[in-house]
């Protein structure tokens, strides 16, 4: 036979109101958080797969991170190529015009206008980073400010104008994507500075000035240089088509990482989220088992013989 004492009798109500406010307070962080538990021991066999789902997805979000800034750059890039070859494209309209007209009055104003945007666009930055300078992000990579700088004598090659040196940049944009992003200044603009000081020297050369009405000999010259002017716009062009389909590609491979992303995080969410209809539910009995063991106690206490002898 069991022995029945006060003393057991409370150690049993005590335990049980310790379980119940346990139970309660479990019940309710889950109904707090909507989360089953607030670390891995809580999710008991599915604690490994969820580690390596949250190794993934840091991998993820810290390859769309990234890709944001990829995307700015790229934009940014984009933005500096048209303003290039848009110079160029002008330039071109500028001599077409002038052969088209018979005279030169502002030629070589628009000319020098034109090469300043070109120059400026091979000189944009980034983030305080020059863009097309490789690895010395630092430094300006056109030196060029002038046409009439490109027939100084001191600098005779059009290499002189360039600083930049040969580092192209890549980036991985996903476990599997390495796109080029980074391009060069002298890549860019060797031919068209060329093109740009043949008609410097021209203008300062015997047969010119160009201004006023077009001599003969000035426009064989003109109606010479406009095939290389084409080629000079469709090979900038052609960069600019690149840059496009890289900025194609990172976009294509940001929207599957954010599938991916949202994936994950659901698949997290099946192991991790409580159903908060049970939670719930568990709440409102541990609620009632707290009152009802507390119930007890005091019915215990009240029935206690030091009460009698009292």
């Amino acid at each position: 036979m069991n022995r029945v004492s006060t003393v057991g009798n409370y150690s049993a109500v005590l335990a049980n109101i310790q379980a119940a406010q346990q139970r309660q307070m479990e019940a309710g962080n889950q109904v707090a958080s909507q989360k089953k538990g607030s670390d891995l021991k809580d999710f008991a066999k599915g604690a490994e797969l969820l580690t390596a789902m949250r190794t993934v997805d840091a991998r993820v979000t810290s390859y769309r991170d990234q890709n944001k800034l990829l995307v700015d750059k790229l934009t940014t890039q984009d933005l500096a190529l048209n303003q290039v070859t848009d110079a160029a494209a002008a330039t071109r309209q500028a001599i077409a015009d002038a052969l088209a007209s018979g005279r030169a009055e502002t030629l070589m104003e628009d000319l020098g206008g034109q090469f300043r945007n070109a120059v400026e666009g091979m000189n944009a930055r980034h983030g305080g980073k020059y863009l097309f300078s490789g690895g010395k992000i630092d430094t300006m990579p056109v030196s060029a400010t002038a046409m009439s700088d490109l027939t100084n004598p001191l600098t005779p090659n059009i290499s002189d104008f360039f600083q930049n040196d040969d580092f192209q940049a890549q980036t991985r944009v996903d476990d599997a994507t390495t796109v080029k992003t980074g391009l060069l200044a002298d890549d860019l603009g060797t031919d068209l500075m060329t093109a740009f000081k043949s008609l410097q020297a021209f203008h300062e050369g015997a047969s010119g000035p160009l201004t006023g009405e077009l001599t003969a000999a000035q426009k064989t010259y003109l109606e010479g240089v406009l095939a290389t002017w084409d080629s000079v716009r469709s090979d900038l062009t052609n960069e600019t088509a690149r840059n496009g389909m890289v900025q194609s590609r990172v976009d294509a491979v940001q929207s599957d990482l954010g599938y991916r992303s949202d994936s994950l995080a659901s698949m997290m969410g099946d192991i991790t989220d409580a159903d908060m209809t049970e939670a719930a539910s568990a709440l409102q009995q541990a609620q009632f088992a707290v009152q009802a063991a507390a119930q007890v106690f005091l019915t215990l206490k009240q029935t206690s013989l030091l009460n009698i002898l009292q």
